[in-house]
């Protein structure tokens, strides 16, 4: 697997090169490709055959690989079509194309082996679908919608995930404290996944697939035990960064786009970092790291604003960018940050968007009273699962709640627990991880809450306890 500190990202000269010392003859590319024609070239003039899986955008003109299997593809022969990537119900083609373009770069690359299924004599039927489990894992991580085909192969492969006999992956599970028969979405975004990507973070990916392709106990323990010290790492690493950038922040409070930058800030991590401090500022954020003469950075973005166009926009400064509305990357001379800073919001001043920080804001889905929310209802709500993009968990309200107790933890007391009464005496306990200022509210306060319920298990105890996701003074 090509090393980002090394050959960079994607399929790069560097890596094609490489690939090549090695003796392969044939490169299958996953998540990335479709616009690497000059990459193509090269590993075409070396005698090799590359074949792209892809879902990212496509060029209007295709590369010269043996294939190139991208959904998105279809948008240029039937843009009228398709609508939010799904194909119209009232569509005349219907059966006739495929009928959903945003499957993770993971789907795209099964679709490939359910295809070499038919043909090769080696799989049995319906043998690929044990590889479920790794296509949730990808799927989730992807970031993509958790609707149609993505929400199906997570559905799926969280069964097949609960039962795996990847030893990798039962390692995993065993260090990041989850249970098998328990596995959610959320065990996947947020515990097995960021442990996996710490890997490619800081030094290479090549550990994660190590993990997973490892055949005794002994050996997945110990490369599942290396992912997570690696992870612990990458998280202390990241509150550093996070530190100095938001520093930097304060300074340009103005902007309607937010700019930093800074030397010996991983461009492993920075993509973490730019997504928290948006959650933080409610702006969209650029994090880039100086490295002597070229700069390297991260987008995160919501709402309206695309980091792609942006990226565009700035093109005349910047030495090459792209990727997706909420999510892309950008290489420029370092001299020209302050140009760009001044492009980005150029940007977003002429595209006059209005109200874009209200839609960060939690919309709750109902309005509760603590004693209506117990085992029952969470139970409910999680036979909605997969959550995600496109499927989110659903957000209860409650309002006129007291602060009855409050306790800060963690190292710098950057997460929160709220004990709530409500009039009629009913408690609830209610936890935020790196809270925002206003959660730190006073005993006593009277407030309104935006949660997510879930069952806490301790020392053999059960109990409903609250994720915190918004606060507001009750009036």
């Amino acid at each position: 697997i090509p090393n980002r500190f090394v050959e960079g990202y994607g399929l790069t000269i560097e890596a094609v090169e490489k690939i090549a010392d090695m003796g392969a003859n044939v490169v299958v590319t996953v998540d990335c490709g479709s616009l690497s024609e000059k990459e193509i070239v090269r590993a075409n003039e070396l005698g090799i055959d590359v074949i792209v899986t892809d879902h990212h955008n496509v060029a209007p003109v295709q590369p010269p690989a043996v294939g190139v299997i991208n959904p998105k593809r279809l948008l240029q022969d039937y843009p009228n079509e398709y609508e939010n990537l799904v194909l119209k119900p009232e569509s005349e083609l219907a059966g006739k194309i495929y009928p959903f373009l945003d499957l993770a770069g993971v789907g795209v690359a099964f679709k490939l082996v359910q295809a070499l299924q038919t043909e090769l004599t080696a799989f049995e039927e319906g043998q690929e679908k044990w590889l479920l489990d790794l296509v949730a894992l990808g799927t989730v991580c992807d970031v993509v919608q958790l609707v149609d085909e993505n929400r199906a192969n997570v559905f799926w492969g969280l069964k097949v995930l609960s039962k795996t006999r990847r030893k990798g992956l039962k390692a995993l599970m065993a260090v990041s404290g989850v249970e098998p028969g328990k596995v959610n979405a959320r065990s996947l975004g947020f515990a097995l996944g960021p442990r996996m990507n710490a890997a490619g973070r800081l030094e290479t990916a090549q550990y994660a697939l190590d993990m997973l392709r490892a055949t005794d106990d002994a050996t997945a323990f110990e490369l599942a035990q290396k992912l997570d010290d690696m992870n612990v790492k990458r998280k202390n690493d990241q509150n550093k960064i996070y530190k100095e950038a938001v520093e930097q922040a304060e300074l340009y409070a103005d902007d309607n786009v937010l700019v930093v930058s800074g030397k010996d800030w991983s461009h492993g991590i920075i993509g973490i970092v730019a997504a928290k401090l948006l959650e933080k500022y409610h702006k969209p954020t650029f994090v880039l790291e100086e490295m002597g003469d070229e700069a390297k950075g991260s987008a995160r973005s919501f709402g309206d604003f695309s980091a792609a166009d942006a990226i565009r926009y700035s093109d005349e400064i910047i030495t090459k960018g792209g990727g997706h509305k909420y999510a892309a990357g950008v290489t420029l001379p370092t001299k020209n940050i302050a140009e760009f800073r001044q492009k980005v919001n150029e940007f977003y001043r002429i595209q006059k968007l209005l109200n874009q920080e209200s839609l960060l804001l939690p919309r709750a889905e109902v309005d509760v009273v603590l004693c209506e929310v117990d085992e029952q209802v969470v139970g409910d709500i999680a036979s909605l699962e997969p959550f995600g993009n496109g499927n989110p968990q659903p957000i209860l309200r409650v309002s006129g709640v007291t602060v009855t107790s409050k306790r800060v933890m963690g190292d710098s007391g950057q997460h929160i627990k709220l004990e709530l009464q409500h009039t009629d005496g009913a408690r609830m306990q209610m936890l935020a991880f790196s809270a925002p200022s206003h959660f730190y509210v006073e005993v006593g306060t009277v407030i309104n809450v935006w949660f997510q319920p879930d069952i806490n298990e301790w020392n053999g105890r059960r109990s409903v306890e609250g994720r915190l996701l918004h606060i507001e003074e009750s009036l």
